[in-house]
């Protein structure tokens, strides 16, 4: 059994606990996109000018991200946990059939990464939020650590270019 396999196990078998299963389900569902979207909205009417900013980048690093996620996911077809190892179980509902790299990581990361650096206010919340979407990807049986490791590495990356780019009104 592989290090990576056997913490897929462990990890997943804390499902059993309803608590458990109910938090990283909530957790990964707030990563679905909906929160980000919302806070994306919210930034230009509570910050103005400099809310605009960051949405607009926070937009753009969402279309570099899907397009750079589904290209990548496209051409490793990799199977998720729960589809190839019969102890492990998919606590919710699958986007779609393969895990490499974790969507959800990627933008967890990026979004934060993006917010983060217009109003570092945000970053420990947002931080905590981003920690526990990657976690529970992993949790639910959907990922492999190395999808996530590789989302939240492909999400920085894309998320520190969007931020190079100068933002023209």
């Amino acid at each position: 059994m592989t290090a990576e396999r056997a913490l897929c196990l462990h990890a997943n078998r804390a499902c059993r606990f309803t608590t458990v299963r109910w938090l990283f389900t909530g957790v990964s569902r707030l990563g679905d996109g909906v929160f980000w979207y919302v806070l994306m909205l919210v930034l230009p009417l509570t910050q103005g000018r400099a809310g605009a900013e960051a949405s607009l980048r926070m937009a753009a690093f969402a279309l570099a991200g899907l397009a750079a996620y589904k290209w990548v996911k496209a051409r490793t077809a990799r199977p998720r946990p729960c589809a190839t190892d019969a102890g492990i179980r998919s606590a919710t509902r699958m986007l779609d059939q393969y895990s490499f790299p974790s969507g959800h990581t990627l933008h967890a990361v990026g979004f934060t990464t993006v917010a983060a650096a217009h109003f570092p206010a945000l970053t420990g919340a947002l931080a905590v939020l981003t920690v526990l979407i990657a976690c529970s990807r992993v949790v639910l049986g959907l990922h492999y650590p190395t999808d996530v490791a590789m989302g939240a590495s492909m999400g920085y990356a894309i998320a520190r270019g969007v931020l190079e780019v100068p933002v023209a009104y």
